[in-house]
């Protein structure tokens, strides 16, 4: 069954930059159409919406057959939470559910500095007014906070305690990261009154406590509350084209819980919001190029693409560490000052890690970009990114320089051979251990590894693909909000903040002007 409708306004997803869009536009009593091609996660009272780490099922993958993080495991397939794109040198992590990345991320919300934000976004974007106006206005949705002193001097938060020893000893700053969190329910877990979810360091399958204020919880259901908005999820989009002057057509499969088609839709509309996210986006676009769809986007389009200066390490802490358990990430290492390229680390809990170490993240400013290119004979986009490149080896220089900082100052001597119980995807490179094997010394030195992101940046840049405000080059009513806006990076911070804040500033232009 086929059928077609005519809308105001479509939104194409429903994160940070979607969320945003569909609000801003409702609050002025615009009606709004979202398609998102995953579920809703409304959290349950049994605190049983998600899977867990150590029982995971088919809610942690999207129409997979196993796992798509940690060791592989064998699940039914199902329109789960994550999605794993292995592309030309990189395999890139994508959410898929109402509420978009907020599902699964850390719930940090990091401003990036002055310094590092003008290395990376064009002057056309003023910093004061990212920092006056828009990061504000996230803010007041979102109520952000760092993690409480009591909570923070619980066990369950030995990990942060001990980053924060490390980077006193190292001379590198630490600071309390802001998060989407309600820590009120974080108490309620550690005095058992709800099951332990956040405190046990779940965190990328969902917080069943309901301690991670998702967007579904706030802009998304400020949004429905108007009356303006209809959010129509497992509806996966599949083309969208030219319908005539200043029209589109989007053309969409409305799917079941395990993926089966129920039924193709055609949407056409005058004002259309991408926001699928930096990899999606950008795989629309450019396959809507290649094909002739919207043959007036111009060549940026698929251009600029960064992994926001992503590695992964696992850090020795050589001393009791209860890795497993804390989160979300609630400590940021600052090590702007670092020769190389300023580096910004946080510490994540990993529900299988060794006793004695830490997991960690890094993020610093773009290295060499990548770009998308249509296959024919697929039908599809494919990302190409090289790790092994000049600038993106710098990215692990300058990291591998911050974690020598912590290494170095260490003053606990890591346990001999064989007393450590390193076992799990520990073994993985992209976690920064080496393989079974090649532990030669009594203290490793932390590594870190690139070749895999959850922060894909890019792809439809700004002041390239778009204007500064989001519009696409070469059309009128076709518009870019989410993080396929970024060049690379969001200068050394984790994309979420800054992927509402850009939204916000071009919905308030789109907003004055176009509507």
């Amino acid at each position: 069954m086929t059928s077609e409708q005519m809308v105001d306004v479509l939104v194409i997803g429903s994160g940070f930059g979607g969320a945003v869009a569909c609000y801003r536009l409702a609050q002025r009593g615009i009606k709004v159409t979202v398609l998102e091609r995953g579920k809703w996660w409304p959290i349950t009272a049994a605190q049983d919406t998600f899977c867990t780490y150590r029982k995971p099922d088919g809610r942690a993958a999207w129409l997979s057959n196993e796992t798509v993080m940690f060791e592989p495991k064998p699940i039914d397939k199902y329109t789960g939470l994550l999605e794993r794109f292995i592309e030309d040198g990189i395999t890139v992590w994508c959410p898929a559910g109402v509420g978009g990345g907020s599902l699964v991320y850390n719930c940090v919300l990091y401003q990036p500095t002055r310094a590092n934000w003008n290395r990376v976004f064009p002057p056309e974007i003023p910093y004061a007014e990212m920092d006056q106006i828009y990061y504000p206005r996230v803010r007041e949705i979102l109520q952000p906070s760092p993690i409480p002193g009591d909570i923070l001097e619980s066990d369950y938060y030995l990990s942060s305690r001990v980053i924060i020893e490390q980077a006193a000893m190292a001379g590198i700053k630490a600071r309390c990261a802001d998060l989407a969190v309600d820590w009120n329910v974080v108490r309620q877990e550690i005095a058992g009154e709800k099951l332990p979810a956040a405190i046990a360091g779940e965190i990328w399958y969902g917080i069943n406590s309901g301690a991670k204020r998702s967007l579904d919880h706030n802009y998304l259901a400020q949004a429905q509350a108007t009356g303006n908005v209809d959010i129509l999820a497992l509806h996966q989009v599949t083309l969208i084209e030219e319908a005539g002057q200043d029209r589109y057509r989007v053309r969409c499969q409305r799917i079941s819980e395990q993926g089966e088609v129920l039924e193709t839709k055609t949407f056409l509309t005058d004002k259309l919001f991408l926001a699928a996210g930096s990899m999606n986006t950008s795989k629309l676009l450019v396959k809507a190029k290649a094909t002739n769809c919207l043959p007036a986007l111009n060549d940026y389009v698929g251009q600029f693409w960064g992994n926001n200066g992503d590695t992964f390490a696992t850090g020795k802490a050589a001393i009791r560490s209860n890795p497993g358990q804390g989160g979300p990430a609630s400590i940021i290492l600052e090590h702007h000052d670092n020769p190389i390229l300023p580096q910004s680390i946080i510490v994540f809990p990993e529900w299988d890690a060794p006793e004695g170490t830490l997991t960690t993240l890094g993020m610093t400013l773009p290295g060499d970009l990548g770009h998308f290119q249509y296959d024919p004979a697929s039908g599809e986009a494919r990302l190409i990114w090289r790790p092994d490149t000049p600038g993106n080896l710098k990215m692990l220089e300058s990291a591998n320089l911050t974690y020598a900082l912590l290494d170095d100052n260490n003053p606990y001597q890591m346990p001999v051979e064989g007393s450590l119980n390193f076992q799990g995807h520990y073994f993985c490179p992209i976690n920064g251990f080496p393989e079974r094997g090649m532990r030669t010394s009594i203290r490793d030195e932390t590594q870190a590894n690139a070749g895999i992101t959850a922060h894909p940046c890019g792809g439809a840049i700004l002041g390239k693909a778009c204007d500064y405000h989001g519009r696409v080059q070469g059309y009128r009513g076709l518009y870019v909000v989410d993080a396929a806006l970024i060049p690379g990076s969001t200068a050394a911070t984790n994309p979420a903040l800054t992927i509402a804040a850009l939204a916000e500033r071009c919905m308030a232009d789109i907003i004055a002007k176009d509507f």
